[in-house]
């Protein structure tokens, strides 16, 4: 029988749909998109002058390994001030902020999972230390780091890649999250991901994979198959408390569940999102940093649009259990 299941951040309802429970192998393949070739990458080395002037790379000298630029065509733009105002009931704003790109590699070919994790882990020290940057601006309220692989996930150029957009509003999904688990933090004196990690290394229907500083499960009420979550063990809610350790496992965690989708699911294409308090106000006590990773395996249609409910055919604890073997 299918079960309505209820997200305990977000109050929102899943529908598990037993009925149409899927193996992995039911999925179709990715859509495939035209490749673009190195010559006429602007992500390839060689072809720096085809992007705007770069933020910075790593190693900052030499051949480069991970390289940050604005985006082309940018969201957000970093000049002017907010200068807020009103017309009638309606709000608005100068696009004040930041998008930049984050090129992980220079190989044209060669995807975020194949890289080795000291070199993930450089992709990550990228991400924390331009947030930390962008922190520094008083107009910037919030800064979301996410990745968009392949056709279907929103992806424009095969190279691999990755994005930042810093905003001068806090995101509403981010608010609906910091105001559940404050409401939790309220009620029970704890940090809802936290118990969720406690939970999740205790009853391990849902857990995927763990090391010494991170958890890798799938949520019990994911909006998509094969969604999963990592979380630090510790308890921290931004980039401030990603040590060079805490890289290195983060970086690890995610290798992991990276090879073990493709493996299971054929390489998908996917999105992730990293989750983290916003830069001023109050959430550090009860937000808890976090990374989710959702494949792009089906789509959303009518009813998810219309009710906010979303229709998943893969119990959770099923696609931890294809993750683990796979």
């Amino acid at each position: 029988m299918p079960q309505l299941r209820k997200d305990p951040v977000l109050g929102r309802w899943v529908i598990i749909s037993t009925e149409r429970a899927k193996r992995p192998s039911d999925f179709s393949a990715p859509e495939q998109g035209q490749r673009s070739e190195p010559d006429r990458c602007p992500f390839c080395p060689g072809n720096e002058k085809m992007t705007p002037p770069e933020v910075t790379r790593r190693p900052l000298d030499g051949d480069w390994r991970v390289r940050v630029v604005p985006n082309k065509f940018p969201a957000l733009t970093v000049e002017g001030g907010t200068e807020r105002a009103g017309a009638g009931i309606y709000d608005r704003m100068n696009g004040v902020g930041a998008h930049e790109v984050i090129i992980e590699t220079p190989e044209h070919d060669r995807m975020l999972a194949d890289l080795a994790p000291p070199a993930i882990a450089e992709v990550l020290e990228v991400f924390r230390a331009r947030a930390l940057d962008l922190a520094r601006d008083e107009r910037i309220r919030y800064v979301l780091v996410f990745k968009n692989h392949g056709l279907s996930a929103g992806a424009s150029l095969s190279h691999s890649h990755s994005q930042l957009i810093a905003t001068p509003v806090v995101p509403v999904r981010v608010k609906a999250e910091l105001e559940g688990a404050a409401k939790y933090f309220d009620f029970r004196g704890r940090c809802i991901f936290c118990d969720m990690v406690k939970q999740e290394t205790e009853e391990r229907v849902r857990l995927v994979y763990e090391n010494e500083r991170f958890v890798c499960f799938e949520p019990f009420a994911p909006r998509f198959p094969f969604e999963t979550w990592l979380l630090p063990r510790a308890h921290f809610s931004g980039y401030d408390g990603l040590s060079d350790g805490h890289l290195a496992d983060l970086a690890e965690a995610l290798h992991e569940c990276l090879v073990r989708m493709n493996r299971a699911l054929s390489c998908p294409d996917y999105n992730f999102l990293v989750h983290v308090a916003p830069l001023v106000g109050d959430g550090n006590e009860h937000y808890h940093f976090h990374i989710e990773l959702m494949p792009k395996l089906t789509r959303i249609a009518g009813f998810e649009v219309g009710s906010g409910f979303y229709i998943n055919p893969v119990p959770p604890e099923e696609a931890a259990r294809f993750l683990r073997e796979a």
